[in-house]
C-alpha cells in the first residue's frame, strides 16, 4: 500500500506495477490533485549542456550538499545526482512537455545555490505535467488490474504485529465514513509535507502531515523536524500565501526595495538610482539566485530590521521581471505570472511584484535508511533503501529527510520524488522475497486486522460524540499555525521556543475536547480536520524541541545567538587570527551540532531526542560561505588546515 498520490507515490506505484507486485495507492483526494502538481520552476539534472560548461554529477552532488549544509548522509545523495539526468529522460520520453530551445534540445535555467543552468522545466508548471504523465503511466497499470485506487481515503495509521513489524494499514473512506483495515506486505509513506502546521503556506490545504504523525505515533523515528524551508517568494494571502516559483528569478528577475522608505512611488517610476538590489549587492556571484534560507532571512532583515519595506503596514520588497520580454515571460512563466495577476489584479509584465517569504517545504521527515556501496553511492534493490526504523515502513518525497539536509535547493525536490519513488520499489521486492515462509499479511490472523479497525472505529466514535460548544478547532488551529510560525520559522530563540512548548501543550488540552459539529456519517469533513489537529500536535513539539535544542545556526535553523562573527579587521595579522577563530568555531560547531536529530514519540503525546552521525565521507565538510564577510581569508585558513590533515593520514 502506497500512502499518497503525488510524484513519488506515483513513481513507486508504475515500478512496482512493473516488478509485478500488486499496488494499492491511497490518497486523500484524486491524485492528480496531489500538491506535486504546485511545484512551478523545475527538476534539476546534469545534461550535455551543462556539461559543456563545465558541469558533472559530481558537482550537482557537491551543491547539494554544501547548500544543505552537510546535514544529509551522502551515498543517497550521490545517487540521486547521478540519476537524475536518467530520470528526466525518462520523463521526456514518456511525454512530459519540457520547454525546448529553437534547436530543439531541452531548455535549462537556472536555479538558486548553483552556479549552472541546470534546471530543466515545463513553463512554469513543471510538478503539474510531471504529475500527469506519472498518472498516466499508473492508469495503464491500473486498467491491467495491478494497481487499486482508493481515492479520497484517509491513512489512520499502521497495523503492527507483536514484533513489531507492519503488516497493513487502516483508512477511512472519506465519502462513506466506512474505517477498514487493509492487509498488506509494505506500508510506503509518501503523504508530503506538514506545511498547513504553520496555518497559511505556500502547501495545499490538505498537507496536514497527519499520515507522517500517525506513523511517528506509531513508532518511527521523526528525523530533523526542526528543519523548515521558508520560501524567499510567495503572494500573502488571508487564506494561503501562493507561491512565485524560483524560476521568476532563475530567468532573470531582481529583487529589489527603493532606497527612500515606504516610497509612495510607482515601481516603475523609481529610477534605477533609487532602487536597492540588496541580494546582488551582498552576494555578488548569486546575485538573486543564493540558496532559498539566505533569501529570506535578507528579505526579513531588509523590511524587518532596516525598515526597508515597501509597505510599512505589510512587510515586503519587490520581485521585478517587468524588464524582460514579453514573449518570453509569456512562454517560460505564464503559470505563477497568471496566478499574481488573478490574486493581485496586477500585471506583473508591468509592474514589479510585491512578495514576502512563506513556510514552503519541511527538510525534516520520516528517518529511513538505506545501503552503501563500495563506491560511495547505494547497493540499489537493498531491502534498507527508504525502509524506516519499523520493518515493512518505507517513506519517500518530501515526508522523507533523506535528501536536502538543512536546507533544500530549488528543483531538488521534484528529481528526489521521483528518485526515492523509482529507488524503493527494488527495495521493497526485496523485503517481500525475504520474508519468511508465513510470513506475509495474508497469513497473520485475521484478529490482528479487526483489534486494528476496531481502535480506529472507537476514536472515530469518540470524535463524532464529542460537544458541539466546545473550543473552536478551527480557531485552535489558527492560533497553533501564529504560533509556530512567530516561533520556529526564520529567525529562532530559544526563551520564545521554550515558552511555544508549554503554550502547544496548553493548545493540546483543548484540542482533546474541541467541538465537532458535524455528526454525519457521510463525507464528514469536520471530523477529518478536527483529527487532523489532535495529529499536529505531536509533529509541532518535535519541530520545537528540535529547534530548541540545536544551539547553533545551520541552513534553515537560524539563531542570532549562535552567529559567527565575521572577519572584520584589515590589517592582515589580525584578519588571519579572525579567520583562525572562525575555523576553530565551525570545527568545533560541526563536532557538537553535524548530527542528524531522531525525534521518537512518547506514549503521552511528548518527544524524546538523539543524535545520529551523518556520513560525510565523499566530501568532507567545510565552511558554507555564501556571502560571509570575509569569506576569502576563511577559504584560504580552511584549505591549508585540509591539506595538513590530508597530509597526516
Amino acid at each position: 500500500m502506497i500512502v499518497g498520490g503525488g510524484l513519488a507515490g506515483l513513481a513507486a506505484a508504475m515500478k512496482l506495477a512493473e516488478l509485478e507486485c500488486d499496488v494499492g495507492l491511497m490518497s486523500l483526494l484524486p491524485v492528480k490533485r496531489a500538491h506535486s502538481a504546485c511545484a512551478q520552476g523545475g527538476i534539476n539534472s546534469v545534461n550535455n549542456l551543462t556539461q559543456q560548461l563545465g558541469d558533472n554529477e559530481w558537482k550537482h552532488f557537491d551543491d547539494t550538499v554544501y547548500g544543505g549544509d552537510f546535514l544529509q548522509h551522502q551515498p543517497p545523495v550521490k545517487e540521486l545526482a547521478y540519476w537524475a539526468p536518467k530520470i528526466i529522460d525518462l520523463m521526456d520520453r514518456m511525454g512530459v512537455t519540457f520547454n525546448r530551445t529553437p534547436e530543439g534540445f531541452r531548455d535549462q535555467r537556472r536555479f538558486g545555490g548553483t552556479l549552472y543552468r541546470r534546471t530543466a522545466f515545463a513553463g512554469a508548471t513543471t510538478g503539474q505535467q510531471l504529475l500527469y504523465t506519472l498518472d498516466e503511466q499508473v492508469r495503464r497499470w491500473e486498467v491491467g488490474g495491478k494497481v487499486t485506487k482508493f481515492e479520497f481515503w484517509d491513512f489512520l495509521g499502521p497495523v503492527l504485529d507483536d514484533a513489531g513489524r507492519c503488516r497493513g494499514c487502516v483508512g477511512q473512506d472519506m465519502v462513506t465514513m466506512e474505517i477498514h483495515a487493509l492487509p498488506c506486505d509494505a506500508v510506503i509513506l509518501a503523504s508530503g509535507g506538514n506545511g498547513l502546521l504553520f496555518g497559511r503556506s505556500t502547501n495545499s490545504m490538505a498537507c496536514t502531515g497527519a499520515a507522517v504523525s500517525r506513523a511517528y505515533q506509531a513508532g518511527v523515528h521523526y528525523a530533523n523536524p526542526e528543519f523548515v524551508q521558508v520560501h524567499p517568494t510567495a503572494i500573502p494571502g488571508a487564506d494561503k500565501l501562493r507561491l512565485i516559483s524560483e524560476s521568476a528569478r532563475g530567468e532573470g528577475g531582481r529583487i529589489w526595495v527603493p532606497k527612500k522608505p515606504q516610497d509612495p512611488r510607482q515601481p516603475n517610476d523609481i529610477p534605477e538610482n533609487e532602487r536597492y538590489y540588496f541580494l546582488e549587492d551582498r552576494y555578488p556571484a548569486y546575485g538573486n539566485l543564493v540558496p532559498r534560507d539566505i533569501a529570506t532571512r535578507e528579505i526579513f532583515k531588509v523590511c524587518l530590521q532596516e525598515g526597508l519595506s515597501v509597505q510599512q503596514d505589510r512587510p515586503c520588497v519587490y520581485l521585478d521581471v517587468s524588464q524582460l520580454p514579453r514573449e518570453m515571460l509569456d512562454r517560460k512563466l505564464s503559470g505563477i505570472l497568471e496566478i499574481y495577476e488573478k490574486f493581485q489584479g496586477v500585471d506583473p509584465r508591468v509592474t514589479a511584484m510585491k512578495i514576502f517569504p512563506a513556510v514552503h517545504y519541511t527538510m525534516g521527515g520520516l528517518w529511513c535508511d538505506y545501503e552503501r556501496d563500495a563506491e560511495g553511492g547505494l547497493v540499489h534493490g537493498s531491502p534498507r533503501n527508504q525502509q524506516t526504523n519499523v520493518p515493512g515502513i518505507y517513506a519517500i518525497g518530501e515526508c522523507d529527510y533523506q535528501f536536502h539536509g538543512a536546507n533544500r535547493l530549488g528543483a531538488n525536490s521534484l528529481v528526489a520524488c521521483i528518485f526515492s519513488g523509482l529507488t524503493v520499489a527494488p527495495g521493497v521486492m526485496a523485503y517481500l522475497d525475504n520474508l519468511p515462509a508465513g510470513g506475509r499479511a495474508a497469513d497473520q490472523p485475521s484478529s490482528l486486522f479487526e483489534q486494528a479497525a476496531y481502535k480506529h472505529l472507537a476514536d472515530y466514535k469518540a470524535l463524532l460524540a464529542r460537544p458541539a460548544d466546545g473550543p473552536n478547532p478551527y480557531s485552535l488551529h489558527l492560533e497553533l499555525g501564529a504560533l509556530m510560525t512567530k516561533t520556529a520559522t526564520v529567525v529562532r530563540h530559544n526563551p520564545e521556543l521554550a515558552a511555544a512548548l508549554g503554550k502547544i501543550d496548553e493548545l493540546a488540552e483543548q484540542v482533546n475536547v474541541s467541538a465537532v459539529v458535524d455528526k454525519s456519517n457521510w463525507s464528514n469533513q469536520n471530523v477529518v480536520f478536527v483529527r487532523a489537529l489532535k495529529d499536529m500536535i505531536p509533529m509541532a513539539k518535535a519541530i520545537v524541541k528540535g529547534a530548541l535544542q540545536r544551539d547553533e545556526c545551520r541552513g534553515a535553523h537560524f539563531k542570532p545567538e549562535f552567529t559567527v562573527p565575521d572577519v572584520t579587521a584589515t590589517e592582515p595579522v589580525q584578519r588571519r587570527r579572525q579567520a583562525e577563530d572562525w575555523c576553530d568555531r565551525f570545527e568545533a560547531n560541526n563536532k557538537k551540532w553535524l548530527k542528524t536529530t531522531i525525534a521518537d514519540c512518547t506514549a503521552e503525546g511528548g518527544v524524546n531526542l538523539s543524535y545520529e552521525d551523518v556520513d560525510t565521507s565523499l566530501i568532507p565538510p567545510r565552511p558554507r560561505l555564501y556571502g560571509v564577510v570575509g569569506g576569502q581569508v576563511i577559504e584560504e585558513v580552511w584549505k591549508e588546515r585540509r591539506k595538513k590533515m590530508m597530509n597526516a593520514e
